[in-house]
């Protein structure tokens, strides 16, 4: 079991998972974003790549558009 915490939420899941895939999960896919891991950016171009560790403090920031 994997337990992280988004946004000062607690999730779970029964295994480790990449960051594309917590983004298709909480249902932010196709939307412009910033994760920070533990207090460091994760670069985009490792969201496919880099997998989610128990104990993770995740903040995802999604932008909006407006005038």
């Amino acid at each position: 079991m994997v337990t992280i915490t988004v946004n000062g939420q607690s999730h779970q899941f029964e295994q480790a998972l990449y960051f594309a895939q917590l983004i298709d999960r909480l249902g932010l896919a196709g939307k412009r974003l910033a994760i920070e891991r533990n207090g460091e950016i994760v670069p985009r171009s490792q969201f496919s790549a880099m997998s989610i560790e128990d104990g993770d403090k995740l903040e995802i920031v999604v932008a909006v558009g407006g005038g």
